[in-house]
């Protein structure tokens, strides 16, 4: 499987929902509601949708009231924006080694050949990730069990979203940003890329990877992030390293999140669509509840 820096960098960019929330369906049952909330202030309102990052060709067009809130607002707000390849191109070296160092050089031996091991099934050879380091290693076959369900990294819901801004002639903000997100991926120890690495391949093996989508699917049909939240849960009390991983990607980020939704409830003249990774909304350290305590009216759609 070919790989270049663009792709590499798209997949680190990608890799927080392949280890701590995995691509649910996007059609929701009917009765049901949608990933969608409606935040208002005293002077505006903007929309908070939660993401994934693959999908099927078919999801789109996205349910009526995701798309009937898209048409209301002036700007999109992504984490970053993953189809700008010329600027992800820059750090596709982000997460490989430089020969003549290896991926096994970094990881126990006994955790290395279980991984090597898992590689057939997700078509890959063991040349294919011999240079990157243990995160994206194993992210790349999380992504591969994605695909395995028909979920497609280049069928993901911000893409879909950017590209229907740019062809609206929207305008496209990030929240965070390409170099914010890529500092955050280098930012992890030896110890962190052990730790995920040992406990992902753990997951594969035993299965517990593919039911997590399976479970994930079910608590976003139902538009249920507390659902969500305790699948993420029930995943991190049998992964190693997975709490540490979503504290550090997850919850760690929704300070400097909220000073920026903050700006754009104050731009009185723009109403913005915020699309934002779905772990990111729940639970009590989730921006849902972080912006209810800033007064806003938070409401789900």
């Amino acid at each position: 499987m070919k790989m270049n820096l663009a792709w590499l960098a798209r997949a680190l960019l990608c890799a927080t929902a392949a280890l701590v929330a995995t691509a649910p369906h996007a059609q929701q049952a009917a009765a049901g509601k949608r990933f969608l909330w409606e935040i208002t202030s005293v002077n505006n309102r903007a929309y908070l949708y939660g993401t994934v990052h693959a999908g099927k060709a078919d999801w789109f067009p996205l349910p009526d009231e995701v798309e009937k809130a898209f048409v209301d607002s002036k700007v999109l707000v992504v984490e970053a924006d993953i189809t700008d390849t010329e600027a992800m191109s820059k750090y596709g070296n982000t997460m490989t080694y430089t020969r003549p160092d290896t991926l096994k050089d970094h990881v126990p031996a006994a955790d290395y050949e279980r991984f090597r091991k898992l590689l057939p099934r997700y078509r890959f050879s063991e040349g294919d990730v011999a240079q990157v380091k243990p995160f994206l290693a194993v992210s790349l076959l999380v992504f591969a069990e994605w695909a395995r369900e028909g979920l497609l990294i280049g069928n993901g819901v911000e893409q879909y979203l950017i590209k229907k801004a740019r062809a609206e002639a929207k305008q496209v903000k990030e929240i965070e940003g390409i170099d914010m997100q890529m500092r955050l991926m280098d930012s992890l120890t030896e110890e962190e890329q052990r730790d995920i690495f040992t406990g992902t391949v753990s997951a594969l093996e035993s299965g517990l990877s593919g039911e997590q989508i399976k479970a994930l699917v079910k608590a976003w049909q139902a538009g249920d992030p507390d659902a969500l939240l305790g699948v993420a849960r029930a995943y991190n009390a049998q992964v190693k390293g997975a709490a540490e991983f979503e504290e550090k990607f997850i919850w760690s980020r929704h300070a400097d999140m909220l000073k920026k939704i903050d700006g754009y409830m104050a731009d009185t003249g723009n109403r913005h669509f915020i699309a934002v990774g779905s772990l990111h909304l729940a639970g009590p350290r989730g921006l849902l509840e972080l912006l209810r305590k800033r007064g806003y009216v938070v409401r789900q759609m």
